[in-house]
């Protein structure tokens, strides 16, 4: 079964985050992602590398209602 735990360890294990919020019933969740590996990235390529980092389950089991992804300087003056 899928938890918003299993997908914040699936997301934090596939990229260097400092920090991973997962919240929903394991279906359908949101997250907020902070990651050095979003520098220079646009928001959809942001959100393309989360969705990797989640593999088939992306698409076979969940799905994101809402997505922040923001680098640790985003992050910290407010994102």
């Amino acid at each position: 079964m899928v938890t918003p735990e299993s997908i914040e360890q699936g997301i934090a294990a596939a990229l260097a985050c400092e920090r991973v919020e997962v919240v929903g019933d394991g279906e359908h969740f949101q997250a907020l992602v902070v990651s050095n590996a979003f520098a220079g990235k646009s928001r959809i390529q942001r959100h393309q590398l989360v969705y990797a980092a989640l593999g088939e389950r992306m698409r076979e089991e969940i799905h994101a209602l809402s997505m922040k992804t923001l680098t640790p300087e985003e992050f910290a003056a407010g994102g």
